[in-house]
């Protein structure tokens, strides 16, 4: 086990160079002029000059690349052009608030979906599986921005219970959560009803029903536990969506999270922070895989990994 870590851990270096060298790229093919952006729209020629000379904009693009890299290798992620604090600083604000919306929208998505999928296998081809398979392509069908729109409008407004905008209390993250799990619970309920079916079909299946054990014991010791395994692998997936995928809920909720950041990154052309957090989500994706890998082998002590 350790060795394949060790290996994999590896491995994300030269994939995490080939995205860097991209990141950086298109950065750079992005309209506006980074030293006018920092300097301010009404500082003079010699102060964007300044500017310029200051950020090692004058170098060579390998220099520039390279002096990045280097940053981000030590932990440097460069200053903001916008309030001129360290870009680390900035995420680490952010991380947490867009930690707990994925966290609370990943864990009643997953219960729900979860439970629904369950169901509906048991109950295939019976009204219970057309509603709840109803239910979970509409979930599906809906865009998270439309969804939370309508829970502003019909949940929040008229009752008061509900905050808006913003992270100012605990209850304030229930609105957001219920909008960005929605569509995971329906990927997660009709991805683990297939998955059921699936085993339920395999050979050691109906081996086991024909010993006549208890179908509770068949179902959850013999159909659910092998029907995991590729229930984890979309788990990691969309735990990894949650996290990077939460641009546009933070956005429609105004959540101080990731997310919030660099749609106001964007329009302001913080370079810096664009670059960071991008770099940060495709980590966040490569790291997740390798705990769905680990996970095969504790699900499943068959599995070796190598």
């Amino acid at each position: 086990m350790l060795t394949y870590l060790i290996r994999r851990l590896l491995e994300m270096i030269p994939v995490l160079l080939v995205v860097s060298l991209l990141v950086f790229g298109f950065i750079k093919l992005l309209p506006g002029d980074p030293a006018r952006i920092y300097a301010g729209q009404d500082a003079t020629i010699e102060a964007v000059e300044s500017a310029r000379q200051l950020l090692g904009l004058n170098d060579p693009l390998p220099a520039q690349y390279g002096h990045w890299l280097n940053g981000m290798v030590h932990g440097d992620l460069g200053t903001t052009y916008r309030t001129r604090q360290p870009v680390l600083s900035v995420i680490e604000s952010g991380f947490m608030p867009t930690l707990l919306l994925a966290l609370a929208g990943f864990a009643w998505s997953v219960v729900l979906g979860l439970v629904i999928g369950v169901v509906s296998a048991l109950k295939r081809g019976k009204w219970q599986d057309w509603t709840l398979m109803s239910m979970a392509v509409g979930g599906i069908s809906m865009p998270p921005f439309w969804l939370g729109l309508l829970l502003i409008q019909f949940v929040a407004m008229p009752f008061g219970i509900f905050a808006v905008s913003g992270f100012n209390q605990p209850t304030d993250i229930i609105l957001p959560a219920i909008t960005l799990g929605s569509s995971v619970a329906a990927v997660m309920a009709r991805f683990t009803r297939s998955a059921f079916l699936d085993v339920a079909q395999e050979d050691y299946v109906r081996t086991a029903n024909a010993k006549g054990l208890r179908a509770r014991l068949v179902t959850w010791k013999h159909i659910m536990r092998n029907a995991l395994i590729p229930i984890i692998t979309m788990l990691g997936l969309q735990f990894g969506f949650l996290l990077g995928g939460s641009i546009i809920v933070e956005s429609v909720f105004s959540w101080p999270g990731l997310g919030w950041l660099l749609i106001e990154s964007i329009k302001t052309q913080d370079q810096p922070v664009i670059q960071a957090l991008v770099m940060l989500f495709v980590f966040e994706f490569i790291l997740i895989n390798l705990l769905v890998d680990v996970l095969y082998a504790v699900v499943n002590p068959a599995i070796r990994l190598r």
